[in-house]
């Protein structure tokens, strides 16, 4: 089934991965949201992929644990997973939590994929 919160798009050999929501509120939408992250990390045909994060304005704690879940099983899977495009406010929200320094986070879409390539 096609994924409704995300959608995915190959630069090379690199996965990208775009949220479709501005806020990440609901508890469907973020429960909906853990599973497509889950299969894509999960699926064995990504093993580089970046999560660029543009168009998201606001993320629940809810939503943050889904992206913690999603790391944890990328690690497991051995996927390396960038975050990239991260507007100022929720950067500041990884960087209260402590979370800058769990996941590799790029500036910009094309600097985490040449990070890939590093």
């Amino acid at each position: 089934r096609m994924a409704d919160r995300l959608e995915l798009s190959d630069e090379g050999n690199v996965t990208i991965v775009r949220f479709k929501d501005q806020k990440i509120l609901d508890e469907v939408d973020i429960q909906q949201l853990g599973e497509e992250l889950n299969a894509v990390v999960s699926s064995g045909e990504h093993t580089k992929i970046v999560l660029n994060f543009e168009e998201v304005g606001f993320l629940s704690s809810a939503a943050l644990g889904k992206l913690i879940a999603a790391r944890k099983k990328a690690v497991k899977s051995d996927v390396a997973l960038k975050l990239c495009s991260i507007k100022h406010e929720l950067l500041e929200v990884f960087k209260l939590t402590g979370l800058d320094s769990v996941f590799d986070i790029r500036e910009s879409q094309s600097d985490a994929i040449a990070a890939f390539e590093g």
